[in-house]
């Protein structure tokens, strides 16, 4: 099997400090294989004299002393060498990997998608990790980037058993009946295109999965209502069924108390699941 996780860290919004030491704590339990991570700041230019670099790259950060892997890709630079975008932490090789612009950046938002190819002892995995349009009536802009993300996948995995379904993992900021994940899951087409990956969450989760959550307070300063915004996808099972979520959960979702208040690991909490990744009759 592969442990797969995602999660928007918030960059460093709110008490970074104290958010940093229960995201590394349960990464340390969970122990993924993968791990995506949204909202992921680095800071390129050099840093100062007598500065920590991994204060420069929260990727970095989080992952340090675990043995991960990372790969970054950028969406958007804020100026000065300040970038935001998506990491990928690997347990295992990364072959290679590339960032892909999405379209809608006249709506005043960049958004990428970080494509990374590992070496597992499965056979190679290609992985993908997005943050799409955040704002609730971007749903269009949505729709336009989940097409060009299903187009890229297409044309970095063709259909083939020579390597292990492609996953998808990212913050998506639209529920799970919106035309975006109905287009994701095959029961919507766009432009008479579809296509079909596996939710994570609707083949082997319970309940209602909510991962912007207002008992979280970090997410309750959205006003916004509990909803299932970030998702893992796998393009699968495929004939030897690999790629088949057998567990899903709620992950960086555990608080602890606060000088002000409960602090959570982030505004969003997190999803894992457990593929299936050796081949398989039945």
């Amino acid at each position: 099997m592969l442990t797969i996780a995602t999660l928007n860290i918030w960059n460093k919004t709110g008490p970074w400090p104290l958010r940093l030491p229960l995201i590394r704590s349960e990464l340390s339990a969970l122990s993924p294989d993968v791990l995506g991570l949204q909202e992921a700041l680095r800071m390129t230019a050099a840093p100062g004299p007598g500065s920590d670099p991994l204060d420069a790259d929260q990727a970095a950060q989080i992952a340090d002393g675990f043995g991960y892997q990372i790969a970054y890709g950028a969406a958007m630079n804020f100026g000065n060498g300040l970038e935001f975008g998506n990491a990928l932490l690997s347990r295992h090789p990364i072959v290679e990997h590339r960032t892909f612009i999405l379209p809608g950046s006249e709506s005043g938002e960049t958004r990428a998608l970080l494509y990374a190819l590992l070496s597992t002892p499965y056979g190679e995995l290609p992985a993908f990790v997005t943050h799409l349009n955040w704002k609730l009536h971007h749903g269009s802009i949505r729709l336009r980037q989940v097409v060009a993300i299903a187009e890229r996948i297409s044309e970095l995995c063709p259909i083939s058993e020579e390597r292990l379904p492609p996953v998808l993992m990212g913050d998506f900021n639209a529920d799970p009946d919106s035309d975006e994940i109905r287009f994701l899951r095959g029961s919507a087409t766009i432009d008479g295109k579809s296509v079909f990956f596996a939710d994570a969450w609707g083949y082997a989760g319970e309940g209602p999965g909510y991962t912007f959550d207002r008992k979280n307070r970090f997410a309750a300063l959205a006003h916004e209502p509990p909803r299932r915004i970030d998702y893992i996808f796998v393009r699968g099972p495929d004939r030897l069924f690999r790629g088949e979520p057998l567990t899903t959960r709620l992950a960086f979702c555990t608080s602890q108390p606060g000088a002000d208040g409960e602090i959570w690991p982030s505004d969003h909490f997190g999803v894992v699941t457990e593929l299936m990744a050796a081949p398989r009759k039945q």
